[in-house]
Parts: structure tokens; sequence; C-alpha cells
């Protein structure tokens, strides 16, 4: 790894008693940032901020971090020029990750449980990064991929950014996406509008970041960009793949690599005009990954893949430059997380505190090498498919040193980064606190709200009509099969008549298709082969409902494709 020789390891503490680790994190927050007033700030110059995501992009998808196959020259560059953090954890998949990231709050706290059927959606009523900055006066722009709920009030356009280039759902291509879009010449939606582009998604995107960049080199900015690549489906030129294929390696990684070396280029190119525009020296840029690597591939000797806590899936690459403040060549060997980011852009750039509590800590006295006493503290991530979270379930807890794995599992991370040796036989005490530890985190978070579903408004002045997909229904046989069926929880704001549109995949059989929302229902019957029907105008009462709507013949049933929504 191409990073300054390492300090020697901070000293950990083992026996904080149950719960403190919520007092110890907000006293040590508070302490710490009141340690580290920037003059800058304080002048008030205040700092653009360029925030780069990549999707399943492993903690070995660089050659900074010693791929001896992988080309991706402009973001070693930028790593070298930065603060380098040596631990930074994520969440084992992307929405939760992007839930903690864009709150500095656990995502249990904010209804992100999973990645898909409803479950990927977060409540309006959470403060956003974007909010936070544009409270402050900076303009908030977001490109790419959002995947934080695709209707109102959960867009972005609903949580604070006034400017976003953005894929619905969890991926192009996926149920939410408009039908043909793919990663070439991809239909986007730009400020809600449906909008086709030309060009590769990763180059549109980009394109879109530094137009927003240079409309408002004037003023402050906060820039979000988040790649859907490499996420599947793996489609990329070929160009990009024969170098690869030539060395070797399997398609599905030479892929992968492709996809990467076009992020690594759109890099060069955006790090270029920021350097062009005179902006480079007072933006801090960040750039992570959202998770581990979803294909096995080169994982830099870490354990595990995307879906895993084990470090392979939650540890990734994370490193900021900020020319003005942060010396070039830092390694940050304490342990961060997504949650820090939020508290830290607020102490360097001297935003207004939300109104919530945040979970994460300010990174900013480390980052300044400031920080004169940084205590430990304890982390936690967990995952795993269903629609209400299980105590100790494919999660995690874990301090500088060690780490407690569904509540049984205990490694030494310090001296056993691959996690290849459980010493939870010979350290009880350990994983006693740990636990402890864990149990009351998950009581806390929890207790936030509990795990109902956001709701989906209809009939809302942000958004009508209202399209309905795959991506966020629920239900038992929720899926994305031909045979899947669900529903949607809805919160229908004005009363009245409303017209629907739906789609589907024909039956093979005459059939009848219902609709069901509280007590009203409708139906009408099918011909064979039929894909689309229309209700003209349905009376609807407001108020928080389930909406339903479905295909039955005389053998089977089964769910719509999408059904548009429309306030007459």
């Amino acid at each position: 790894m191409t990073m300054r020789e390492k300090e020697e390891p901070m000293p950990v503490n083992h026996s904080l008693p149950r719960r403190a680790f919520i007092q110890t994190t907000a006293l040590t927050a508070g302490a710490l940032a009141a340690s580290s007033a920037l003059p800058l700030a304080a002048q008030g110059v205040r700092p653009n901020v360029l925030l780069i995501m990549t999707d399943d992009q492993g903690y070995g998808d660089l050659g900074f971090h010693s791929n001896p196959q992988i080309r991706t020259p402009h973001l070693d560059q930028l790593a070298r020029e930065s603060a380098v953090f040596e631990r930074f954890y994520v969440c084992p998949v992307c929405a939760p990750t992007r839930a903690c990231l864009l709150t500095g709050r656990y995502n249990y706290r904010t209804g992100v449980v999973d990645t898909f059927l409803g479950r990927a959606m977060m409540h309006g009523d959470e403060i956003t990064m974007a909010e936070v900055f544009g409270n402050s006066g900076y303009q908030t722009g977001l490109f790419g991929k959002w995947h934080l709920g695709d209707n109102a009030p959960m867009r972005p356009s609903d949580q604070g950014f006034t400017e976003s280039l953005i894929h619905r759902g969890g991926g192009i291509g996926q149920p939410s996406d408009p039908p043909g879009s793919a990663y070439a010449d991809p239909t986007l939606f730009h400020n809600n509008t449906c909008v086709h582009h030309k060009g590769y998604c990763t180059d549109v995107f980009t394109d879109a970041a530094i137009q927003f960049i240079h409309k408002n080199k004037n003023t402050p900015f906060f820039a979000y960009l988040a790649t859907n690549a490499p996420h599947t489906p793996l489609q990329i030129d070929p160009r990009y793949v024969k170098p690869y294929l030539d060395q070797g390696l399997d398609e599905t990684t030479a892929k992968v690599y492709g996809m990467v070396e076009n992020i690594d280029e759109n890099m060069g190119r955006l790090l270029g005009h920021l350097k062009k525009a005179g902006l480079e020296d007072n933006t801090i840029v960040i750039f992570l990954t959202d998770n581990g690597p979803q294909q096995p591939r080169y994982v830099a000797n870490l354990r595990g893949l995307k879906g895993s806590v084990y470090e392979g899936g939650i540890r990734v690459p994370c490193f900021v430059r900020w020319p003005r403040q942060i010396q070039a060549g830092t390694t940050i060997q304490p342990i961060a997380a997504h949650i820090d980011w939020l508290p830290t852009l607020i102490e360097a750039c001297g935003l207004q505190q939300p109104s919530n509590p945040l979970d994460g800590r300010s990174l900013l006295p480390l980052l300044t090498q400031r920080a004169t006493n940084w205590p430990d503290r304890t982390l936690f991530t967990q995952w795993h498919r269903g629609d209400v979270p299980e105590p100790f379930r494919d999660s995690a807890a874990f301090n500088q040193r060690y780490k407690l794995i569904n509540g049984k599992e205990l490694y030494d991370i310090q001296a056993d980064p691959g996690e290849t040796t459980d010493i939870a036989a010979t350290h009880p005490q350990i994983v006693e606190e740990l636990r402890e530890h864990y149990e009351a985190w998950f009581s806390d978070v929890s207790a936030t709200r509990g795990f109902a579903p956001p709701r989906i408004d209809l009939g809302s002045a942000l958004e009508n009509p209202v399209t309905l997909t795959r991506q966020d229904w629920r239900g038992p046989r929720a899926g994305w099969s031909k045979e899947s069926l669900g529903y949607w929880e809805v919160n229908v704001r004005q009363a009245g008549a409303y017209h629907l549109s739906i789609q589907f995949e024909p039956m093979d059989t005459e059939a009848t298709i219902h609709f069901k929302l509280g007590s009203t229902t409708a139906s009408q019957v099918l011909a064979v082969g039929a894909m689309h029907c229309v209700f003209q105008s349905v009376a609807l009462a407001s108020g928080e409902s389930r909406l339903e709507t479905w295909l039955e013949s005389a053998t089977a049933s089964r769910g719509v494709e999408q059904l548009v929504v429309s306030r007459l």
C-alpha cells in the first residue's frame, strides 16, 4: 500500500459500560469540534465540497491499494495528494451506506434497511447533507445514483438538491428505470423530468457535475457525484475490457476493471476542471465507495465480499484532499465511517447543525493533525434481507482493535486484518462487552421510529402524476419475477378523482385486473394478451392506506409492472 510509515497503534478502551457508546460519541464529538475552529470558516471563506462515491468498487480495486493489474492513475494520484483512511467503514450494501452518508445517522434510524422492495426508501423528514449545505447558502447538486426513494417526499429534490441528474431505483435497468434504458445512452431524470441522453452513463454524470461546478464557480457549492459503475450489469465499451482480457483475467473481472478505468478517466477530467477553474485549493474532494466488490477478485487479503460484514464487505477506500488545510500524504489510523462525513463537513464549512442528533463524529481534527486526544469508540453495521432487522443477524460491532461478528465471532483486526482466527473462546470478556454495546445500539436505533416503511405521497403538490414500480412494492410475494405480487404503502394527500394507467405482462388466458385502496375497489376484464389498461376516474379518499393492483385468471394471480396515478 502506497502510504507513509504507520504510527504506533493508539490505546483502546475495552471497559465502556452499557450504552456508553452513545454518550462517548456525543461528548467527544463536541469537545473535539470545539478544539479545532477553522481560521478560514471564521473569516467567512467557505470551501466547496466535491463528494464522489462509486458503486461496488472494493478496497482492492485501486492501484493505490497494491492491485497489480488495474489501471487507476488519476485516483492513485488523488490518494497521494490526500489524507488516506487506513480503516474506513460503510454498510455491506449500497442504499444503507447512502442513508448513513447523507444523514450522519445510522440507516436503521432513517427507514432504510435494504436495497429493494420498499426497504430502500428514506423518510422524508430526515435531514440530508444537501439540506444542511443548502440552508447555509450552498448550491447543491447530485449526479448519478440516489437510491433512497423514487417518489415524493423522498426524491433528491425533496431532500435538498436543487440540481439533480439521476437514474431511478438501485441501478440502470432495474424495474423502476424506464424500459430499455442501458449504461450507453441512458434514460435519466433531470430535476424529475425524464430525458434521454447520449453517451456512457459515467461520462454523462461527470459531464453534468462539471457543468454544475462551472456554473457555480463563484459561489460555494456541494456537488455529489455518485456513479452507478461498476455495479452490474457490467456494460462497458469493449476497448476498456480488452487490456484486462489480454492479461489473462476472466471476463467478469475484465469488465469491472474496464468500468473502473473509465471512472478513473472521468476523475481525471473532473479534477482537471477544478484545477483549470482555480477551485482546487479550496475544494474539499472526498472519494469513497459504498461497499465491497460484488464478484470475487483481488481484495487485498480482506475476507468477504459485498453483502458481508467481514472486512471485505464493509472496509472501503476513502481519501480526502483539501490543499488549504490537509497535508498530502497524511495517514489516518483511527477507525472512521460513513456517518462521520456530515459532522466533519459541518465543522469544516462552518454549517449550521441540523436539529436531529447525529451518530457520527467530526474527523477534522484528525485530517488537520490537530487531534491531541482521540478516544476509541465502537462502530456498528448490519444488513440482511427482510423488512425488519433481527438482533445479531449479519451484524458487526467493532472498535480500534476488536471486531465482533454476529455476537459470537471475535477477531483482533489490528493483528489479523484478514479475519482468519476467531479468538472468542480466549477473550470472553471482550465478547461480552461488545455484545452489550451492540444490544444497546440495536435497541436505540430500533426505537428511533421503528421499521414501518415510509409512505409514497399520491396527489401532492410535489409530484403528480406518480409512477409506482416493483422497486418499492412490498409483501410476501413481492419481487422482480414475472409471477411476483406486491402492494404499496401510500398516503393520499388530497381526496378526489384519480386516473390510473397500468402496465403489465400479458396473461395467456382471459383475466381480470383489480384495483384496491382502502375501501375503494375497481376491476375490469382484460382481453387475452392485453398489456395495458386504464381506469378513467376513481374516487380516492385522503389518508394513509395500502394500494393493491393485480391480475387474476382462473388458475393464477400476479402483480403489474407499474402503475401511474394522476390526480385529475
